[in-house]
Formats: C-alpha cells, structure tokens, sequence
C-alpha cells in the first residue's frame, strides 16, 4: 500500500494559516509521520499509533515494546534526525517514547 506523499505541507498558504490558528505542530508532526514511514520497514511502522509535537516535546506511542526499547536507547539519534527533518533545531527539546 503507497500513501500519496503530502504535498500541501510546502505551501506557504498553508503554514501561514496553521501559524495563525495554531495547529502548527501538527503539520510538522505529519512531517515526521512521514519521515518515520520512509525510514522504517512496514511492519515496524505499523508499530506506531500516533506521532504528536506538543511544546517542543515530540510524542510517539508505540504499541511493539522491542520498538520502544530501540527508540529509547537511539532517543538522541532520532532527536538528531527528526531535527534535520524539520529544518530547524528549536522545534523539539525532547522525544517522549509511551
């Protein structure tokens, strides 16, 4: 199953009106959502129930619990990649593994 990549994140429309309503994070939670299923195999990605970014703190609920194991003893490589991600360090101070 191919997902369709979410072309409407560049718009400058788009990130000016989540600026101003405030759902910024979300898009930018659907960043690394994508991230993450381009990086892991199928079946892992599955694994994952929700990728939220709540001031600064990146949250992934993880229903495999060799998943979480791995993210947590790999937190500050993945701090690292989902930076790069967003292209901007400030976003996220912190990855919270449940």
């Amino acid at each position: 199953m191919s997902r369709k990549k979410r072309e409407f994140q560049s718009s400058e429309l788009l990130n000016s009106f989540a600026r101003i309503y405030g759902f910024e994070d979300k898009l930018k939670a659907f960043e690394i959502r994508d991230f993450l299923e381009h990086y892991l195999s199928e079946d892992l990605y599955s694994e994952i129930n929700t990728v939220n970014l709540k001031e600064k703190v990146l949250v992934l609920r993880i229903k495999s619990p060799l998943l979480k194991n791995d993210f947590r003893m790999r937190k500050s490589f993945f701090l690292k990649k989902f930076r790069e991600v967003l292209k901007d360090e400030s976003l996220i101070n912190d990855l919270l593994i449940l």
